[in-house]
């Protein structure tokens, strides 16, 4: 953590000194020193757009979690529709999101439904490819007893695989998080009243790149605390997974 906080006051120490020169244009690319201006005399407006930028993920990335687990559940249980299923998934990933989004806001209007929509959509995927990949892992001794035991399937994802699945379900979920803010911003580009999106496309039109890039920087700044919160989150509900990893650390 340290190593990389300090390369990013050295960027920002170098961008802030070549502003001062002269060497970039500033009617392009403002000066860090710009950048904290706009926070310091904006932060009402930036606070307001971020609340709605915000519910806009959060709740499509809720929604995704909630579907990406019913739809791991059925792809693990039922062979035939993880063959038909996964093809989809991966071919729904090639779509560019700035595609999607207008059809979105055509089919639903300019409310929050259609961004949701597209948050849902963009984050579902690298949660429910995790969970595959933790069904796939899971203990195969402790599958095998279970079975001779004479359990169900469902019992033996519940009770094996689930458990030993939420390590890769963690690691989706902190991509679905970047996810989500960054779908949220762009289907707000193509439509929408309110927002950090809409924020962004007002001051381009404004030729204010301050801030734009003040947006930027927020929206970089959103997706790494919440990034971290899953981290701590992860940390509490699994101690021994965070344990195992330090200890490999410590002996590598």
């Amino acid at each position: 953590m340290m190593p990389a906080t300090l390369m990013s006051i050295i960027l920002v120490g170098l961008w802030e000194f070549t502003q001062k020169q002269g060497w970039l244009p500033r009617f392009i690319i403002p000066a860090p020193s710009e950048i904290v201006h706009v926070f310091r005399h904006e932060w009402r407006v930036l606070w307001d757009n971020s609340a709605v930028t915000l519910t806009q993920a959060w709740l499509g990335l809720l929604i995704g979690i909630a579907l990406a687990f019913v739809l791991a559940f059925i792809m693990d249980l039922v062979s035939w529709l993880n063959r038909a299923i996964y093809p989809l998934l991966i071919i729904s990933q090639t779509i560019p999101t700035v595609a999607i989004a207008p059809i979105l806001v055509l089919a639903l209007g300019y409310d929050m439904t259609p961004k949701i929509v597209l948050v849902v959509l963009t984050t579902l995927f690298p949660i429910v490819i995790s969970l595959l990949n933790g069904f796939a892992h899971a203990d195969k001794q402790a599958i095998q007893l279970l079975e001779l035991m004479g359990a169900s399937r469902w019992a033996i994802l519940w009770h094996v695989k689930l458990p030993e699945s939420m390590s890769y379900f963690f690691s989706g979920l902190r991509v679905s998080v970047s996810y989500a803010f960054v779908s949220s911003v762009v289907a707000e580009w193509l439509g929408g009243f309110v927002g950090l999106g809409v924020y962004m496309i007002q001051s381009r039109k404004a030729f204010s790149y301050d801030k734009m890039f003040a947006v930027i920087v927020l929206i970089s700044l959103l997706s790494l605390f919440f990034m971290s919160l899953v981290s701590v989150v992860e940390r509490w509900l699994l101690p021994w997974q965070y344990q195992e990893k330090k200890r490999r650390r410590w002996i590598g």
